[in-house]
Parts: structure tokens; sequence; C-alpha cells
């Protein structure tokens, strides 16, 4: 059988769906494709559960603190079991939203537009064309006017490493575990490395042992961010085996063994109960006959331009294209496809406003440009950091320890880049990704009236040192470390 669409969209997970979503608002017939599970990475072992256990993981180390006024009577119990059972009950609550609104919008709307959720394995048989293998084992050729590409990725594992899914996982089996191990190691030192490290750090079951081939943890942020989250990761028990290269790591008796070599050449052997492999991720474009019908891919990755493959009626968004592999990167890129394919002159997507956050201890909070990266483009700029032991907030919460740093361009005031680390640090980003948006300055944070008390304060206090009318002043705080200017 074959059928006609506007579009047809090839997984529905962030970028797929928002993609679907858009095309349903311009009363368009849509098809979308899904051969696993409803919101892809974007909710399941990927950035919802993770965060559900983040949080989770949170609540449980700050019930055993003993400082605070309060003590739990008898210690404060964890099972990992009941930890993941909640982190799953937050993911069947975000899938079944979506669910219910694809089984909604299966019927055509006033204008036109229909969503029609199809279960199965596509791969494209011409430009034109996709053939459908449904999960009943059925085919059916799909005829559409546009494709997307939407198809996310899976994490990367290594040559010369087998994942088990039991001893040696990637982030897609962790959460089959049974109980807390008591050791485990975590190869690679990026977000989801230090994410995982994070959590099971928070719950205090686990020796963990991170294995990092760069100098320090989080190689593209600036080396003060790094190392506030390195010397937390240490005073909670985690071993970080820095400039280190991973000979080997293979299981012996139902555990798992690796050699590392140091910066200075000396080997070790480490014997622990769980491996975590975390050194990215690759696009799931393998078997859709991309390159047949004219889509370029390069290392692994579609080539698109403005969300347009090299094929005319074939767009891709989201991890396939793997600029940024973000889920507000993919639902941006899968609304502006869609907007785009179907005539509209949708504004370019804004990459340097783009925020993201990092669920580590202490969290870290993004947008824009770091020093790091300023440097690397040739930027030239000014910097301020303000110690959250200032932050009336940070204070108030019995939580002092990161700090805000804020980037301006040296020769204006304009707003470039900002990081936060510490409690909260996730609620100060959105307004300062705006602001680079529309190109604001370091007078309009300082003008703008914020919320008291409340972690922004920082931000504002760092744009007013840099504007020399800072509240708090550096003659008097510099010396200690806690408020400090520079430029680059």
């Amino acid at each position: 059988m074959t059928s006609a669409w506007d579009l047809c969209v090839l997984g529905a997970g962030p970028a797929g769906y928002a993609a679907a979503m858009r095309a349903h608002d311009l009363g368009k017939r849509v098809l979308l494709v899904e051969r696993d599970r409803i919101g892809g990475a974007g909710i399941h072992s990927g950035a919802l559960s993770s965060k559900t256990m983040w949080h989770l993981s949170n609540d449980y180390s700050i019930a055993k603190l003993t400082d605070r006024g309060y003590r739990a009577p008898g210690g404060v119990e964890v099972s990992y079991a009941s930890v993941i059972e909640s982190v799953r009950t937050a993911v069947a609550e975000r899938r079944a939203l979506l669910v219910r609104q694809l089984e909604v919008l299966s019927k055509p709307s006033p204008r036109g537009g229909v969503v029609t959720l199809v279960r199965g394995e596509a791969r494209f048989a011409s430009p034109t064309t996709v053939e459908v293998t449904r999960s009943d084992g059925t085919r059916e050729e799909v005829v559409a006017k546009n494709f997307l590409v939407a198809t996310g990725s899976c994490p990367r594992v290594p040559d010369g490493i087998a994942i088990d899914g039991d001893a040696v996982v990637t982030s897609d089996q962790i959460e089959s575990w049974s109980s807390f191990p008591e050791s485990m190691v975590i190869v690679g030192a990026g977000v989801i490395g230090c994410e995982y490290a994070t959590m099971f750090a928070n719950f205090g079951r686990t020796k963990i042992h991170i294995i990092d081939r760069q100098p320090r943890i989080l190689p593209f942020e600036d080396e003060d961010v790094a190392e506030e989250v390195a010397s937390s990761f240490e005073a909670s028990g985690v071993t970080i085996h820095r400039s280190s290269k991973l000979e080997s790591l293979k299981v012996v008796n139902g555990r798992v063994e690796y050699v590392i070599t140091n910066a200075d050449g000396q080997s070790e052997t480490i014997n622990v109960a769980k491996a975590l492999v975390s050194i990215g991720r690759v696009p799931n474009i393998q078997g859709l006959g991309l390159e047949a019908v004219g889509v370029k891919v390069e290392r692994g990755s579609i080539v698109a331009k403005e969300t347009q493959s090299t094929a005319p009626h074939i767009w891709a968004a989201g991890d396939v294209t793997m600029d940024l592999a973000l889920v507000n990167v993919a639902e941006l890129e899968g609304r502006y496809a869609a907007e785009k394919m179907f005539g509209l002159s949708p504004h370019p997507i804004h990459y340097d406003a783009l925020s993201a956050i990092m669920f580590l201890r202490p969290e870290v909070a993004s947008v824009g440009l770091n020093e790091t990266r300023a440097r690397e483009l040739g930027i030239p700029y000014r910097v301020g950091v303000v110690d959250n032991r200032l932050v009336s907030r940070n204070v108030a919460m019995r939580s002092t320890r990161g700090f805000v740093k804020l980037l301006a361009a040296r020769d204006s005031e304009k707003i470039l880049g900002l990081r936060v680390v510490g409690p909260q640090a996730s609620s100060t980003i959105q307004g300062i990704a705006f602001l680079i948006h529309v190109g604001a300055t370091l007078t309009d944070i300082d003008e703008c009236v914020h919320p008291h008390p409340a972690i922004p304060e920082g931000v504002q206090e760092c744009a007013r040192m840099l504007l020399g009318r800072s509240v708090l002043k550096a003659e008097v705080f510099g010396p200690e470390g806690l408020l400090r200017c520079g430029e680059g």
C-alpha cells in the first residue's frame, strides 16, 4: 500500500516530535515513524530519566546532612530499585503526555493537520519514498513531499570494550542494575560521565573511579569550573585518574578489571564491581539508506545547512547532525526545519545564545561563550567572578560552594556569556540567554530590578563589578579570592 504525506518524520524523539507538532500547526499531514519509544533519549535513558535520578540523589544527600538543625533518626535508608522505580514513574508520566497528544492529533484538525504514528523502522527506497517495516513485520511504502531524519543518537562504544549490559554498561543499561554497586569505574569525564558520578556519589553507596584522558575533567569548560567540580568529587571520595589512558577493560569472575597508564607511563590494574562507558554519543543513521538518495554523511553525521541536507527534500535535526547534542537544540531545529520546508522564513537559530545545564555537584549552568571558547575565537573580553559566599540566597541555603562568572566584550559592554556554579544555577541563565540574543549590555543587567534574595543577584553583582559600581568591593574581598576581574 502506498500513502502520500506532506511530511514523513523518522524518529519521535525531541526533534522529530517537535517538527511533527509544528507541521500540524501549519495544517500538514504528517507520518511519524518510531521504531522504539516515544520521546527518544530525551525521556528514556537520557535527559529526563537521568535528571530525575539526579534530583532524587540530591534530596537524599541533603536528608543525610546533620548541620541544619535536624537529623533523621536511625539514618536515611535508600534502595537502588526504589530509586529506579521513581525514575521510571517520572518517565512514564512524561511519555503518557506525548502519547495522549498523538492520539488526539491522529484525527484531522479544522486546518487539516494530522499526525499519524507508525511503529516500525524506515529505510529510504528513493528520494521521495521510504519503506517502513512495521513492528508486526508488515511493510509499507511511504511517499512524502518532505522527510525529516530525526533518529537521534546512541552511546559511543570504543573498540576493545564489550558491553554486556550488566557488569559493563552504557547509560542505556545503567537503570537495569538491581542494587547500588559497591564500586564502579566511569570511562569518560564528559558531561554524562560526570553526571552519573555525581548521582552515585550523592547516594554514598558506591566507590567511584573516573578515567580521564585529559589533564582535567570537562575539558571544554574553563579550568576554574572544571576544578570546582573535581574538588567536590574528590571531597566525596571519588577517584579521578587524570591524564590516564585506558589500556584494557574486561570482566573477570563477574567483576570488572581495568588497566590504566598515567601521564608518567606507570600502569595500574584496578578491580571494581561495575563499569559505565560514557565517551559520548553517535548518530543513529546506520541502515537508513541515506547515501543512496544523495544525503551526504561525514564522520558519521548528516551534513546539513540550516537543517537541510544535500538532498532537496530531506531534512535533518537533532543529534543526527551532531552539532550540539542537546534536547533544546533538537526541538529548535525540528521546529525550524518544519517551518523552512513549508515556505516560512523562520529567524535563524542563534547558537551563540544557547543555554545548558550540567547536573553535577555543584550544579553548573552555562550560556554563550566561556573564556576557553572566547580565546579560541580571538574575541577580546573582560570577565568578572563573584564567589557564592557573597550571594545572599546561597548564604540562606547554607550552600556557598561555587561562583558566578560573567563575560563581556572588552571594547563594549556587550554580554558574551555566563557560567554559574552552585545550587539553582539553572535559574540564572534564561534571562542572560535572552539578553545575549538581543545584543544587550552590562548596564541592562545592572538597571534591571532583580528578585531578592535570589541566585541571579550574583549575576547582577558581576555586571556591576565590571562596570566599576559594585555594591561589594574588590579591594575588600578581592584579596580573599571572593571577587575578581580579568580580561583576555
